[in-house]
């Protein structure tokens, strides 16, 4: 299972914000800490503002911070709310058009192992997943390999 990029930004606006704490940030500010496109990350803090996890402070100063704490954000329903669809394969779809629907036993398979795969998420919050401010303050162009192994081990 691979979650959208969509989810994967969703969840890196989030941890961002919640390691800023209190103070706004930007959409400016996380698209360049993360090295991705500043139009997708408008898309997913509005998405994230609509559905009650961010807050957003318009003008000059605004930018947008967590509209609840750590500890309150559950990723599974962080990834409900940012997923389009589960639809692991045809059968799952509207419009199906699989000859074997009636007799395959792969759709309960799948639909025991997605609901296991959202169930460990609904294990956690934010909270569990957050880092430091600090995790945020080397250039994002310095990759994992070049912090070295132990760079987030320290920091959590």
């Amino acid at each position: 299972m691979r979650l959208t990029r969509f989810s994967d930004y969703a969840l890196r606006v989030l941890m961002y914000s919640a390691a800023a704490g209190d103070r706004l940030v930007t959409i400016e500010e996380t698209a360049k800490t993360y090295g991705i496109s500043r139009a997708h990350l408008m898309k997913v803090v509005n998405v994230l503002t609509r559905t009650g996890y961010l807050k957003g402070v318009r003008g000059r100063s605004g930018g947008f911070a967590l509209a609840r704490p750590p500890e309150a954000i559950n990723l599974g329903e962080v990834i409900r709310a940012t997923e389009p669809d589960f639809a692991l394969v045809e059968c799952f779809e509207t419009g199906n058009q699989c000859v074997i629907t009636g007799c395959c036993r792969l759709p309960q398979v799948l639909n025991r192992a997605l609901e296991a795969f959202v169930q460990t998420l609904d294990a956690y919050t934010l909270a569990d997943i957050a880092l430091t401010a600090e995790a945020f303050t080397q250039p994002h162009a310095l990759g994992r390999a070049a912090r070295g192994p132990d760079f987030c081990a320290s920091r959590s």
